[in-house]
This record gives C-alpha cells, structure tokens and sequence, in this order.
C-alpha cells in the first residue's frame, strides 16, 4: 500500500528532483548497496557516490528505490537506483547491460547522458 510521504522529507520527490548530465557506464549487477541483488537483465543503475549519500545503513539510503529517465545516443530508458557507483563523479551513472544497450553500443563503453529523476 501507498504510504504518504509528507512526515518524511527526505523520501521520495521532495529530496530527488532535477536534472542531471555525466557519464553512462555499464557494470555487471549483484548484491548491490541497496540490499537488492539484481541480475544483468534488470532496468537498474547504480548512481555516483555523491549523489547516493552518506548512511549509517546504506541498505536504508533515501535514494534506494528511486527511479531515473536516462537519455543517451540511442534512445532512454527507465532504471531503478538499486546501488552505489564508488568511482562515478557527480551525475554519472553505472548502468546494468540491460539498461545501457537501450541508451549507447557497448563499444564506446562510456557515453555522455543526461538524466532525470521520474516516477517508478
């Protein structure tokens, strides 16, 4: 069930809005820093260390659960944040095959993109 989010400012919309640009890279999906482990086929990225935060549990971080529109030179995709990116600078994001195929060839292994948070 819905649960409001009104009493919890750091969750959900209010805290994640905006629109950002980096470097899209793809990595091969596990056990991620959320506590969710996921698999090469899931729409999923894992964004930069700035961005995810600091957390004394970093399974409960604010950002786990949250999704991204990434746009790239091929198309967009939907990914949900399900880890951390330790190396990724400010607006990068570390995206599962699945996801980064929909957005740039494998070839060029990095590519500019520019995202968004949205509703999952």
């Amino acid at each position: 069930a819905a649960q409001p989010t009104t009493s919890n400012p750091a969750s959900n919309s209010s805290a994640f809005t905006g629109s950002f640009a980096g470097d899209g890279t793809y990595y091969t999906p596990g056990l991620g820093s959320c506590g969710l482990t996921n698999t090469d086929s899931d729409l999923i990225a894992a964004i930069n260390a700035p961005q995810y935060g600091t957390n004394a549990n970093p399974n409960n971080a604010p950002i786990c659960g949250q999704c991204a529109l990434v746009k790239g030179p091929k198309g967009q995709v939907k990914v949900k944040i399900t880890d951390r990116c330790p190396v990724c600078k400010h607006g990068d994001l570390d995206l599962s095959p699945s996801a980064f195929e929909k957005v740039g060839d494998f070839d060029a292994g990095r590519i500019q993109i520019s995202w968004s948070f949205v509703a999952c």
